[in-house]
């Protein structure tokens, strides 16, 4: 079973993702913030990050930076969900390493499922 961990501060947004990717067959640990998002990151070796940008503690990122700097983590893709719809925080985000960016207003959780299947 694949494992996709969810960083995300929003508790409605990360069990209605969570919701939607069990229901595919996936497993969805989770994390509320930056710190806990790095932890499970290291215990849990997901198969995919969906990361939020705006979190407490560690921003999305700095913790993408840590992820991509690490070489026991840096190959697990990253697919980073945030409002954050700035051209430059797009860029940011792909090149830190990212290999997606939603703006999570544009996408449905739905859409966002088909993603993450695209990418695993």
């Amino acid at each position: 079973m694949k494992k996709i961990l969810i960083i995300e501060d929003d508790k409605f947004l990360r069990e209605l993702i969570a919701r939607k990717l069990e229901k595919e067959g996936y497993e969805t640990p989770q994390a509320v913030d930056g710190e806990e998002g790095f932890k499970k990151v290291v215990s849990e070796k997901p198969d995919l990050v969906l990361l939020d940008l705006i979190l407490p503690g560690i921003d999305g990122f700095e913790l993408l930076s840590k992820i991509k700097n690490d070489d026991q983590l840096s190959r697990i893709p990253v697919i980073i969900l945030s409002n954050l719809g700035q051209r430059e925080d797009v860029d940011k985000g792909l090149s830190l390493g990212a290999i997606d960016y939603l703006i999570k207003a544009h996408f449905t959780p739905a859409e966002i499922i088909e993603k993450v299947k695209k990418v695993l």
